[in-house]
């Protein structure tokens, strides 16, 4: 990473101590194009359905974007959030690059192989979430953003509570409003 994008993160985490609330926003490009780059390169070389291990690459692209010496701990749970929304995009386009090259992809087709069911199962079941999201953005993003950094993120209740500026008991209100919701919009659409 070079020096600009390392200050230019560490500046708008600072930035959180102001309370602009905006900043996961402009966050968000700089962490989702550094958490690609780290993905692909720990991907590489990995067997066919190795599943991408979201805490440890989060955690390294904290260490590699952020001077932790001068970032809050608000900063933190702002990139954290971030992250979260970064390793969302990461998965869902792993899942669909999936999808593209079972479907063929421009490619010559591959014989059938045991150890790809699973791996093709979770990427649509990740691609089905991925849209129930979206729609539930639409009807309420805080819910969406909790979803986000609990289950993509990994975020414990304080620290969700923290990046989006709401009391953990709000948090947890959310999440279970939010699973219910996309449980049953998943099921309504017939997916798992």
């Amino acid at each position: 990473m070079t020096p600009t994008l390392r200050s230019q993160t560490t500046a708008l985490l600072l930035e959180t101590v102001d309370g602009d609330a905006n900043t996961v926003d402009r966050l968000f490009p700089i962490v989702y194009e550094e958490l690609r780059g780290i993905a692909r390169r720990q991907l590489v070389g990995e067997r066919v359905g190795h599943t991408l291990q979201t805490t440890a690459l989060v955690h390294e692209a904290y260490v590699r974007l952020v001077d932790d010496d001068r970032v809050s701990r608000r900063g933190r749970a702002y990139f954290f959030a971030s992250a979260a929304r970064a390793m969302r995009q990461i998965l869902v386009d792993h899942a669909r690059r999936r999808g593209a090259a079972k479907r063929g992809g421009g490619a010559q087709p591959d014989t059938l192989r045991e150890d790809r069911g699973g791996a093709d199962a979770f990427a649509e079941e990740l691609i089905d979430l991925d849209q129930a999201l979206e729609r539930l953005a639409e009807l309420d993003p805080r819910h969406a953003k909790v979803v986000e950094c609990r289950y993509f993120g990994g975020m414990t209740v304080e620290e969700t509570a923290i990046a989006l500026g709401v009391s953990p008991r709000t948090v947890r209100y959310d999440w279970a409003l939010a699973k219910a919701w996309l449980h049953k919009f998943l099921k309504a659409t017939g997916e798992p």
